[in-house]
């Protein structure tokens, strides 16, 4: 009965990065621009120690790998909202300089004049460097990743300038980790790396957000199932006490 009790805690040890996975999820269920990374599996792996060589116990992992399947579009008629279609992500700079990249899209100018997103992450242009604004400069974003401004004083029939352009990626092809900071970087490569240009044209829709691809109905069943697993392991340990009891009060003299 102990190997039942020690399996059965086992089986709940492993269950726990399950149900991390679920409460991430569900916790970014209306972050914009969020997408799903986790994903739990199984290995085996060998016990060490004395015995035999043959013995083998399972081993939950995750696989952090991004999802980059489409969330709900929303319309905001703002002129700096952009929703990426597809494969496509944006460069933006990490707090620790390095080039990442992202799926949000609520861009805003700062206080500096830069581009940044609703996180405070500086928006990169095509270039590498950051995208300036000039005062006073009502800005505008095309499908191609094109950023215009144009002076409201100026008639509306004067053509707007070119300040810029958005880093646009095609990640179709390479696969994308999600960083400590919650940015997205090229998976088994360094820290930093670009992204080598994929088939698929990068583009994107103006005045829109997307939303997180999490299915928040799936994710609660999910937890839901994880609980009654959590709670069937413990009936286990419960039921293994309950015959040792009894195999214990066999033995006692009549």
């Amino acid at each position: 009965m102990d190997r039942l009790a020690f399996n059965a805690a086992v089986a709940m040890k492993e269950q726990t990065l399950g149900r991390q996975m679920s409460v991430n999820e569900m916790a970014n269920a209306t972050t914009t621009g969020f997408k799903r990374s986790f994903e739990a599996a199984m290995r085996t792996v060998a016990v060490d120690g004395s015995g035999l060589k043959t013995r083998y116990q399972p081993q939950a992992y995750s696989e952090d790998y991004i999802s980059l399947k489409a969330g709900p579009v929303m319309a905001t008629g703002n002129d700096l909202d952009i929703a990426m279609s597809g494969s496509t992500v944006l460069g933006v700079t990490a707090a620790d300089g390095s080039l990442a990249f992202t799926r949000r899209g609520d861009l805003r100018v700062n206080a500096d004049g830069a581009l940044e997103n609703g996180s405070g992450i500086l928006v990169r242009s095509q270039t590498g460097g950051a995208i300036t604004v000039p005062p006073g400069v009502r800005v505008t974003i095309r499908s191609d990743g094109s950023v215009f401004g144009s002076d409201p004083a100026q008639p509306s029939t004067t053509p707007p300038l070119q300040i810029g352009s958005l880093m646009l990626r095609d990640a179709s092809q390479t696969p994308l980790q999600r960083r400590e900071d919650g940015l997205f970087q090229v998976a088994a490569a360094p820290v930093g790396s670009d992204i080598i240009p994929g088939p698929v044209p990068t583009n994107l829709t103006a005045g829109a957000l997307e939303g997180s691809n999490v299915n928040a109905l799936a994710v609660m069943v999910k937890l839901m199932d994880q609980s009654r697993a959590f709670e069937q392991q413990v009936n286990l340990i419960k039921e293994s006490k309950t015959c040792d009891e009894s195999g214990a009060t066999m033995m006692k003299a009549s």
